[in-house]
């Protein structure tokens, strides 16, 4: 099974939409197997933000980043990135369908409410860069068999 990172950005915090994006993970049947709240450094986002640091909107996105902590989440799930990703919707919340993450609660890109892994690749080097192998733990959902079939379940 995949594992993803999922970060719960500042606006979402601010507007107390917490357990609302949770669950819909939850219920969709993906795993928390590890959550923290953090407060991002410039350190971070310059290597999370990497691909758009040299951008003239990063210190907009920089600063809107930091404006509270965040909560990283680690989600477990047969095909967790792309699902993750699907859930989450478009980044800008406007085009995102209802339905989505996104779709039911942004209005904007800017504060578009989570961030997802794109890849398994980039999903496998965000957990190490957010989360400590001893913070991601493995146990047994005691309702997985009603979640996957028997052959899902690896």
């Amino acid at each position: 099974m995949e594992k993803t990172l999922v970060i719960i950005k500042p606006g979402t915090i601010q507007r107390g939409l917490i357990g609302e994006v949770i669950t819909r993970f939850e219920q969709k049947g993906l795993q928390v197997c590890g959550v923290k709240m953090i407060q991002l450094t410039d350190e971070l986002l310059a290597e999370h933000y990497a691909h758009i640091a040299d951008k003239p909107f990063f210190p907009r996105v920089k600063a809107a980043m930091k404006a509270t902590p965040v909560i990283v989440l680690c989600l477990r799930g047969m095909d967790a990135v792309h699902v993750t990703h699907i859930l989450a919707g478009a980044t800008n919340g406007r085009e995102a369908a209802v339905g989505t993450i996104r779709g039911d609660f942004s209005m904007s890109v800017q504060w578009n409410i989570i961030h997802t892994s794109d890849s398994v690749k980039t999903a496998d080097a965000e957990l190490a860069r957010f989360f400590r192998e001893d913070e991601i733990f493995d146990y047994k959902q005691s309702y997985l068999e009603y979640i996957y079939s028997e052959d899902e379940i690896i």
